[in-house]
This record gives structure tokens, sequence and C-alpha cells, in this order.
């Protein structure tokens, strides 16, 4: 028969599951069966002298666990993890009182158990905040070395780590599952207890994450310690501990940009970057070496997984970072920290924006791009398509945010004092709370929310033409207004900054390649060991440079989400901008407003600049509304007294250059903004016209130069727009209008350019030739000494690139003036016109078909853009259209009265060339009558001045004829002078930088 089991008692199933889950007894001998198990002989003797059964009960629970805490078991776990594993024996237990068919024992048994959970997590938070409170410490701590510093890891990390994701920690080490957290320990460690308990825990864990990650590169594991932070800013303790943290922003006397980014908690988080930086401060491992070095010999499918896993790995650290910020920022008690911390990084980094920047002083290009990508993510509530909430920008942030220094920024137009003035007369409603609020405007003020992307409440609108102001007269803005702003700084500082960091190092790698190439040819004619090694440190050179390009290609110029990212927010920088003058309307108000002229001229700078690169960029413009911007560039770029920078405006021509259908390589995306734009039909020519005439004058020591190539830019524009029938008629009507006026003095700088421009190169040509001759004697070569011929061969390539650079600029002007020319031609028979464009004409023709012509022959003419059979077409084309329109007869006249050029022999040596090239028949007869003409032209006027004869002696004044003698001496010593000036002239060595003397042939 058998034997029936004897049923517990409550108490004593308590009793063992308290053992198990505490793993103690009150019994020796049970503790000598199993090591593990310690014998309180403390707590057993406390309750045989009270006289107690040697039974585990809730009441006796935490004497227990203290009892077991302080006592000394050489066998048994480190306090921290056998609290750990206490809980997770006391989670096991739960789940097996759950299945105890007696309903009032298993809710009694559950009550005891919570209970004990609870006291499990309670005394981890004591043993985790006073590691010595139960003796010594032997928790096996992680270390992370930092220099000569050893500082403790909190061992609560390896289980925050795994409880985010599992591998390797943030440390290096790997993540077992014996890390593996209990299921519910850490919510209720960090949800039920107060923060003055928590906050140091958090704050050790704050600065262990942020030591994981100091010099982490985008190819480290920075993954898990940023889903850790993440993790702990889920719970709102861990998000008011973070920003009361003594390093949330660092207070030192020696605070600059560098050190925020390095010892700041979050610094280090937004240093991950594939982005280059100074050696001291590189990361690792290293993205250009692991994924670019040899990148040359590399096949492009290697390079091509290396960018998309950058690319990857930066968008997933984007998200992370945004989704930090975020979680801060909708803590209404923790927002102000937030936009602190980020003012007090963009102000600290404010000397990025200069072209040299001192990288001990200032953050990384990564930590700013990557700030960039965060900030462009935080605006995403306000970048819809329609810009809905673009009035919650308030402009007068500019002048009175306390929180960025923006009005010592250039402005657009105003200049500082002119700022200051306005200011101080209050234009503006002062936003110092001198104006009255009620109590209900107040009040909607103070309830203003920011805008998440996770769909909060709508801020509320401030009242029509007022500013944010709270109580005691410090000014608060929405947060869309605050976050306008700081992206717009963020964005000048990171990314902008970086395009341009790449471009400068685009035009390194040019200039060394084309040093080497130079060298190389040298040590082709005399080798040398010196020669060798300048050779080697070149090309070393070279190749860590282009494994940078490549690095920068992988973080910013392949992540087209970025870019069009950056695209929305400057759409809606330049939507905002021109609501200030009264919207999307020409032509502009007479003056300009304030509130316009004193906004930070780099706020259109940057859009400029964001346009030119993603234009470069295959597919970034695809889907990107570029409407807005190209009625912003029509409207500004001839509006001096908008902007006042002409680089800024000739810097709008670069755009729209680049959006040309024939160049963009998206034709049918971008012709429309050209063909089938209204304001582009009525405006555009017009004010590209009047650019080119403005751009004579900018202000700066190099504008005679710099004059050239932005007038290239307007003239290609200009030849694309002929072609279309809407904007030549527009071309057209102008000249008719402005015929005396902006077209007139447009002429006169065209003529002005092609006389400069063709001169120029005519000469340079000639230079390059002597040294060419030079280069060819073998022999007298050789004797020349090494540097002499190292310069030499310098100023030979330095004269090769002016001379493309001219002819090609040349050609341009020519080219104008002949399509031109062929339908509007009232312009250049003015009286004040006629006779310079005559000069000009014959100065070409004697040039390309006079004496010296076969002195300007080349080896290669189109190496240098020289293309003289071309360029003559294009000028009997012009003498021929002028000759059509000339109904009164005035052009042979002025042609044969040009005594310098002149010479009837050249109009016959001309037609020749042009029979031999093949040029039109009808064009040639032409051009042949009206040589004829200017040949009948000048016999007329020799005859007249013939019939005319001396002027009798007694109509001379004595005085009169002194002063004549006087003034022909003067002349004659000029000339003189001239003739031996003549065979010397100035050059600037690009290579030397020095200015040398050389002969000039010409």
């Amino acid at each position: 028969m058998a034997t029936t089991k004897p049923q517990r008692s409550p108490e004593e199933i308590e009793d063992i599951i308290l053992r198990k889950i505490f793993l103690v007894t009150l019994n020796e001998a049970t503790a000598v069966a199993d090591l593990r198990i310690a014998y309180l002989e403390l707590t057993a003797a406390e309750l045989l002298s009270e006289g107690k059964d040697m039974r585990l009960s809730r009441d006796l629970m935490e004497r227990v666990l203290v009892d077991r805490l302080s006592g000394n078991f050489p066998a048994a776990e480190p306090p921290f993890l056998y609290l750990i594993n206490c809980y997770r024996r006391a989670h096991d237990e739960l789940k097996k009182i759950g299945n105890m068919k007696d309903k009032n024992l298993r809710s009694e048994l559950e009550a005891v158990v919570k209970q004990a959970k609870k006291m499990i997590v309670s005394y981890c938070r004591i043993h985790l905040a006073n590691p010595d409170f139960f003796g010594s410490n032997n928790d096996n701590n992680y270390e992370i070395n930092n220099s000569n510093n050893k500082s403790s890891i909190s061992p609560l990390l390896p289980f925050i780590f795994a409880e985010v994701g599992g591998g390797i920690d943030g440390f290096g080490n790997s993540t077992s599952s014996g890390s593996q957290c209990p299921p519910g320990f850490l919510k209720e460690f960090f949800e039920e207890a107060d923060f003055d308990t928590l906050d140091p825990i958090l704050k050790g864990l704050y600065e262990n994450l942020r030591g994981s990650v100091l010099n982490v590169s985008a190819l480290g594991n920075f993954q898990q310690p940023l889903r850790a932070l993440l993790y702990l800013v889920s719970f709102p303790v861990g998000v008011k501990s973070l920003v009361n943290h003594q390093w949330w922003i660092p207070k030192s006397v020696y605070l600059n940009g560098r050190v925020i980014e390095m010892t700041s908690i979050l610094g280090p988080f937004f240093h991950v970057s594939a982005l280059p930086d100074h050696a001291i401060f590189k990361s690792q491992p290293d993205v250009s070496q692991q994924c670019f070095s040899e990148a040359s010999t590399r096949r492009p499918a290697d390079l091509l997984s290396s960018f998309t896993t950058i690319k990857t790995v930066m968008r997933g650290l984007y998200k992370d970072l945004g989704d930090v910020l975020l979680a801060l920022l909708k803590n209404t008690d923790t927002r102000e920290n937030v936009l602190e911390y980020l003012a007090e990084v963009i102000n600290r980094n404010s000397s990025r924006a200069h072209i040299q920047v001192e990288p001990l002083s200032c953050a990384s290009s990564g930590m700013f791009v990557n700030l960039s990508a965060v900030m462009l993510r935080l605006c995403d509530p306000f970048l819809d398509a329609n810009l809905t909430k673009r009035d919650k920008i308030d402009p007068k942030y500019v002048f009175y945010s306390s929180r960025l220094d923006l009005r010592s920024l250039t402005a657009l137009h105003a200049s500082s004092e002119e700022v200051s003035e306005w200011i101080n007369k209050g234009n503006p409603a002062k936003a110092d709370g001198s104006k009255h609020f009620s109590d209900g405007e107040n009040q909607l003020l103070q309830s203003q929310e920011a805008t998440s992307s996770s769909g909060g409440a709508s801020e509320p609108s401030l009242p029509a033409g007022r500013p944010a102001s709270i109580g005691g007269g410090k000014s608060k803005y929405p947060f869309i207004c605050e976050c306008f702003f700081m992206t717009a700084r963020v964005l000048n500082l990171g990314l902008l900054k970086a395009f341009s960091d790449f471009k400068h190092l685009v035009q390194d790698i040019s200039r060394a390649e084309d040093t080497l190439a130079t060298l190389k040819a040298t040590q082709g004619q005399t080798p040398s060991s010196q020669l060798n090694l300048e050779i080697t440190r070149i090309e070393k050179e070279i190749e860590l440079s282009s494994q940078e390009k490549l690095c920068y290609e992988a973080q910013i110029l392949r992540d087209g989400d970025l870019i069009q990212h950056a695209l929305s927010f400057y759409r809606l920088m330049i939507v905002w901008l021109v609501d200030l003058v009264g919207g999307f309307k020409m032509p502009l108000p007479d003056t300009c407003p304030m509130e316009f002229a004193c906004m930070p001229e780099h706020f259109v700078e940057d859009a400029m600049e964001l346009l030119i690169f993603a234009s470069r960029i295959p597919k970034a413009l695809d889907g990107v509304l570029l409407d807005d911007f190209m009625n912003f560039i029509i409207m500004f770029m001839a509006s001096p007294k908008y902007i006042r920078n002409p680089y800024l405006r000739s810097k709008m021509v670069e755009v729209l250059n680049c959006w040309m259908p024939r160049r963009s390589g998206s034709s049918s995306a971008t012709a429309t903004l050209f063909e089938g734009h209204q304001m582009s039909l009525e405006y555009l020519v017009r004010n590209l016209l009047k650019l080119y005439v403005d751009i004579e004058f900018t202000g700066s020591h190099t504008q005679f130069y710099d004059k050239f190539n932005i007038r290239h830019n307007i003239a290609e524009l200009l030849e694309y727009l002929w072609q279309v029938p809407s904007h030549r008629n527009a071309w057209r009507q102008i000249a008719k209008e402005e015929e005396k006026g902006v077209y007139l003095n447009f002429l006169n700088f065209l003529i002005n350019d092609s006389i400069y421009l063709l001169d120029e190169s005519l000469n340079k040509i000639l230079e390059l030739k002597v040294i060419e001759a030079e280069m060819s004697n073998t022999a007298e070569w050789e004797r020349r000494p090494a540097q002499e011929r190292q310069e030499r061969t310098r100023l030979f390539h330095s004269q090769e690139n002016i001379i493309r650079i001219d002819m090609k600029l040349a050609n341009e002007d020519v080219s104008m003036l002949a399509f031109t020319s062929e339908q509007i031609v009232a312009p250049f028979l003015l009286p004040e016109m006629i006779e310079r464009v005559a000069s000009m004409l014959n100065y070409f023709l004697l040039q390309l078909v006079g004496p010296q012509r076969k002195s300007l022959t080349l080896k290669d003419p189109e190496k240098y853009e020289f293309r003289p059979k071309q360029l003559l077409k294009q000028i009997v084309c012009i003498y021929v259209h002028l000759a059509r329109g000339d109904t009164q007869n005035l052009f042979p006249a002025a042609i044969s009265s040009d005594g310098r050029s002149y010479n009837e022999q050249l109009f016959s040596a001309a037609a020749d060339v042009l029979w031999k090239i093949g040029e039109d028949g009808r064009i040639i007869q032409e051009f042949i009558e009206l040589g004829a003409k200017a040949k009948a032209a000048a016999s007329e006027a020799m005859d007249a001045e013939a019939a005319l004869g001396d002027i009798p002696d007694e109509f001379l004044d004595p005085i009169q004829v002194c002063f004549t003698c006087l003034l022909s001496s003067l002349v004659r010593t000029v000339l003189r002078t001239m003739v031996i000036v003549s065979f010397v002239a100035v050059h600037f060595d690009e290579g030397s930088g020095h200015f040398t003397f050389v002969k000039n042939h010409s």
C-alpha cells in the first residue's frame, strides 16, 4: 500500500522558497553539503536565543540578506552578482508558484517573492551607490585604461549591454549568456526609486559609457554603448541625471570646442565618425587605412562595399543620437538643458567657420557633421512640403536671443553699426518684457511645447508681431524657432564646412599631382637622388590625401538622404527669408527691410554652396523642389541693395550654371526652370546682364581677376538662354529699352574683356614658345643648373594653365559678340561704341591673319583652347552682322579710321583663309565688300584731309605752338620708355611665390 507524502505547511514552503532564492541556510550541515549555500551562523544564533523556529520567512528576509552580504563566505559570489542571481532565482520561483492549484497559497507566496525581489533591487542600489557598505568590494569590476588612469566600471553595465544587444561590449569584453539580466530587473531598478538614490549610480554609468566610445571610429563598437545610453534616457530619472551631470557641459577656464567634444558626456558619441581628424585625436580602427588603403588598385566592388558599410553605420549613429536628444527634448524639465548644451557647442566652435581651423581648440568635422545630421532630424516636423510652420520662426531671435551670438555675424546687407543703430531705435518690439502681455498671452507663451517627430502636441502660435517673452525679461522662443537657428549654425560649422574642406582637399591633391608630374618630367631629363626622395614624399602625400577624400565621399557625398534633408532645410530658409521682403514677387521694393538686411549672410551662402555640391552629385537633386531656389536666385542675384556681397550673388550664378540642362545630366528636371518658369522668362536675362556689369567692381583687391571667372559662368548661361526663343526675345527687348543704359555698359565690358583676354593669351603663347625652344635644345638645356631647369619647367606649366584659361574665356566673349550681333546691331553702331568695336575687330584680325600669325603656331593648339580658325570665323561674322545692320553706312569709316590696326590687306588675307577653311561663301563675299567700303572710306578721308591742307601760319598761336612742341617731346620720351619696358615683363611664379622679370617678345 503506497504511503501518502506528508503535506507541507505554508510556512515550510515559504522557508524552502526563500532558502532557494537567497542560497542560505540556518543548518550548518546543509552548507557543508553544498558549498554555494551560505550558513548564516549569526542569524541562526539570534533566532535560537529568541526562541523562534529555525525557518526563513518574509519577516526575516532583510535580516538574512544583510547577514549574507556582510558575512565572509569564501565560496560565495561577490555582492552584486549574488543579488542579480537572487533576483533571477526569485523570478524562476515566481513562475513555479504560478502553477499552484491552491489560489490562497499561490497568492500568499507570490506576495512573499515579490517582496523579496523588491528588497533585492533595493539592496542592489545601496551596494552600487556605496560599494564599500558591505565590506570590501570584491565584485568582478571591469576596467578601462585611459592614459595612466584606471577607472572602475559599474558591474551593472555588462547587464545593460546584454539587455540592449549581446556580442562585444563597449570595452571589448564578450557579453556571454551569464551576463544576461533577469527579466524585469533593470526596469524595476530604474523606475521604482527616487532621484537621489539613483543619481550617483547613473552618473557613474554615464561616465563609463562616455569612456567606452572615446576615440572610437565608425568601424569600432560604439553601437552598444550608444544603445545603452538611449536605454538609460528612456527613464525619467535617467534623463534628469544626465543633464545634471557635471560633465553635461564641462566647466573650465580652458573650455573650448575640443574640450567639450572630448569631455562632455555626449561629445565622444558625436565624435564617432569616418572623417579624418588631427593625429592627436585619431580614432581607431583607422577608417582610411582599413577601407581605402591602396584605393587606386582596389576592385570597384571592394570600394563600393566600404562606401555602403560606412553609410549604413553612420545612418544608424545619426538615428540613435537623434533619439537620445529627442528623449531629452520631450521632457519639459530637461529641454532647456539640451538647448544650453547645443548653444555651448555652437558658440565654443564658432571659429570653425574660418578658412584655417585650429584642431586643438575646435571640435572635429566628424562631430559637427554628425550634429548636422541629428539637427536635421529634429527639424523634420516643420520641413513639410508646404512649410506650414515657418511663421513660428521669429526674425527677432537674431537680435535678442541670449543663447546664440548671431548679431556679430556678417549680415546680408547691413553693417554691424547699422544693425546696432536700428536695434537701439527700437524698431523691432523689444524682447525684454517692456511690451505688456495679458495673463492669457503669458499662459499661452508658457505652455509652448516642442513639436517632435513622434507627433507631440502642436505649438501654439504667437500673437502677430510680438516676440516671445517670459517673466523676468528673459526672452523665450518656440522650440521650432530655436531649432531652426541652431540648425542653421550647426550646418554652417558642420556639413557645409566639411564640403569646403573636401573641395580644398581635392584641390590640394590636384596641385600635388601637377607637382609630381613636373618632378617626374625633370627626373626623366636629369636623374637625382634628391628628386627621387621628393617624388616618393609627394606620392605618399597623395595616397594619404586620397584616402581622406574617400572618407569624405563615404560619409557625406554618397549619403543622398543627408544631402536631400539639408536641401529641405535650406528650402525653408530661403522661403522664410523671402517672406521678410514680402514674398516671391518682382520687382523688389526700393528699400530693403532691415529684418532681411540684418540676417546672417551665411544663411544664403550655405544654401548656394549646398546647391552647387548637390548639383554635381548624381541623383542628389532627384525629387527636390527647386522652384523656390530658382525664384530666390533670380530675385537677388542682381540686387546689391539686398545682398551686398557681389561674390555671394555670383555664387547664385554658379548654381544656375550647374543647372543648365546640357550639364546637369537631368535635362527634363532642370530645363523647365529656365524654359517654363515665369519669373525666369521675365527677369533672368535682364538680371544676368546687370550682374555682368556690377561684377566689374567687387571691392576686393583681386576684383580684376575674379570678374573673369564670374563672367565666364554668366557667359555660359547667356549663350544657353540665347538658344531659347522666349529668352532671346526678352534679350532683344532689353537691348532696345536699355540701349544707352545697362546694355551699353554690358557691351563695353564685354569688349574690354575680349581685348584683354585675347591679347594676354597671344602674348603668353609667344612666351611659351620661347621656353619650349629652350627645352628642345637638349644640349644647352642640360648645361643649365637643375634649379633653373626646375623653375623654367614650372613656369612653362604655369603659362600653359594661364593660356588655357584666358583663351577659353576669350572664346566665350567673342562667341557672345558673334551670336548677339546677328540680331542686336543698334547698340554696336552708337556713336560712343562704333569706333571701339571697329578697333577691336581690326586688332583681332591683325593678330589672326597679320604678319606675326606664324609666330602663334603651336604643336597642340587644342590643348590650350586656341582655335584660330574658329576665332577668325567669328570675328568675320561680327564684321558682317554689323555691316548688315549699318543702314547709315557708318561702319566702314569707323574701320578705316583706326590708325593702330587697320590695313586693307588684312581683309583679302582673311578672305583667303576663310575660303581655305570652308566658310560660307555668302559671308566671305559680304566681308570682302565691307573691306572695299572701308578702303573707299579711307581714301575719301585722305582726300578730304589733303583738300584742307596745312593751317596758315597767321592762324597759329605762338603759345599753342610751344605747347605742341613740348607735348611732342614728352610723347617721344614716353614711347622710348615703353619700348624699353616692352622687353621686360613682370611675372608672378605660382610655384615659388615670387615675382620675376622675363623678356617680353611680343
